[in-house]
């Protein structure tokens, strides 16, 4: 294995060409379900089967990149990783950019997924191990307001480029291909993780040692305690949280129109409202997120949650009900959800699993998530209390989990990765001694 190279950048230079796994994943869904469902669809002759099923392979091609390139990201390291990641979703999206037949959007589809899926838990664990003690969290949390920045680049360029048919689709994926290149070229620039490489260098020096408990290195360490429960804690979170989220982002416009006989129109507007608060309140996050007000942060996050989804499950689904989900779940999500969940995926887990254990749950719960869209509207329609009311219990599930289990479980060690039998560190802003073997959620 090769050396690392010096460090030669600066967190937040770090943070932002890193953390840009999150714009491109989020600006490639929404264009995808834009230009394929949309202004691809007349003149490719698109079928609504076909649609579903691109997408919907896309989905899927996410969660198989995100539990290999996870993988990858441990054992070769996080630069060559998101390197060659970034390349295949530039190919991804030059197909889908020159798209004649639905041929080439099914090749696009698929190399996008796994690209942002490999990119995503491998960026994650640069951005936490590259960042300064106390900002580690901070940072994490950064690279989910670059996940909002991609929605609303891409929504904004929909909504003011006035083409229509071939060209607007083409438009949409010649942004992610001018994105794509610029930060490939500039991700060049950054250097392997420093703590990744002290980390494997540690894993490969006690290999051939009887005392050595576990080699951070090996998958079948993840299945033990104590990251077997920090795996299977975040993954249920995670993926329980993420029904609701992604049920409210595939099929609100959906909800709106066919439960609330609302227009799409009023819907997208409402929509772009939502977006500066959450812009806002994530940036009141990243202020406490290193502090040990985390806590009461997370904790008021997600009631706001759990309330957003027990309205239209109480009240029934209606024009007022799905727009307070809309907007009081959004401001819950600054708080908890994939914010928090992101963060607590790079702090749970030693450095050379941490990529892997991160890829394992987001391919969960994308898998998941897929599975149940596949329901959605017919469950919708024919049962809307019981839907409503399933929604509601996952929310529910989710806050036990995180605010119950995970503040029990261990911490990882820092860059060297100790062995489990030995003490674990104090959590980033920990405010007492007693806290010290335990993760602050």
């Amino acid at each position: 294995m090769s050396g690392p190279t010096l460090r030669t950048s600066n967190p937040w230079k770090t943070a932002t060409l890193a953390g840009m796994a999150s714009y491109l994943d989020s600006a490639a869904l929404v264009t995808s379900g834009i230009a394929i469902g949309g202004y691809y669809a007349a003149p490719l002759q698109l079928a609504p089967g076909a649609i579903g099923s691109l997408l919907g392979l896309q989905t899927l091609a996410f969660a198989a990149g995100a539990l290999f390139g996870g993988r990858l990201g441990d054992r070769f390291g996080r630069r060559t990783v998101f390197t060659c990641s970034l390349v295949l979703y530039a190919v991804g999206v030059l197909l889908l950019l020159v798209a004649a037949s639905p041929a080439l959007l099914f090749a696009g589809v698929i190399a996008t997924g796994l690209a942002i899926g490999a990119d995503l838990p491998v960026s994650l664990a640069l951005v936490n191990e590259e960042a300064p003690e106390g900002r580690k969290g901070t940072m994490v949390v950064f690279s989910g307001m670059l996940w909002l920045a991609g929605i609303v680049a891409v929504l904004l360029l929909s909504s003011f480029m006035g083409a229509q048919g071939m060209l607007g689709g083409r438009i949409l994926f010649a942004h992610l291909l001018v994105v794509a290149v610029v930060v490939l070229l500039l991700r060049l620039t950054l250097s392997e993780s420093a703590e990744w490489a002290a980390a494997r260098r540690a894993a490969e020096t006690r290999h051939d040692s009887p005392s050595a408990d576990v080699e951070f290195g090996r998958v079948r360490d993840l299945f033990r305690a104590p990251t077997g429960d920090a795996l299977l804690a975040t993954g249920l979170y995670y993926a329980t949280w993420n029904l609701g989220a992604n049920t409210l982002g595939q099929f609100g416009t959906f909800l709106w129109t066919a439960l609330a006989g609302g227009e799409v129109a009023r819907y997208s507007q409402l929509t772009l409202l939502g977006l500066p608060v959450g812009f806002v309140a994530g940036l009141v996050f990243m202020r406490v997120v290193d502090r040990p007000a985390r806590h009461a942060w997370f904790a008021a996050g997600t009631a706001l949650i759990v309330i957003a989804w027990a309205l239209p499950a109480l009240f029934g689904p209606g024009e007022f009900t799905l727009v307070a989900v809309m907007l009081v779940s959004g401001l819950g999500n600054a708080f908890a959800g994939e914010s928090i969940y992101k963060i607590w995926s790079q702090e749970l887990f030693p450095t050379l699993l941490r990529a892997t254990a991160t890829g394992v749950t987001m391919a969960f719960t994308r898998a998941l998530a897929g599975l149940a869209a596949l329901g959605t509207p017919a469950l919708a329609l024919g049962h809307t209390g019981l839907f409503f009311g399933l929604l509601l219990g996952t929310a529910v599930l989710s806050a036990v989990i995180g605010l119950v289990w995970v503040p029990r479980l261990a911490r990882s060690e820092g860059p060297a990765d100790a062995a489990p039998s030995e003490e674990p560190a104090a959590p980033s802003g920990a405010p007492t001694p007693d806290t010290t073997e335990k993760a602050t959620p």
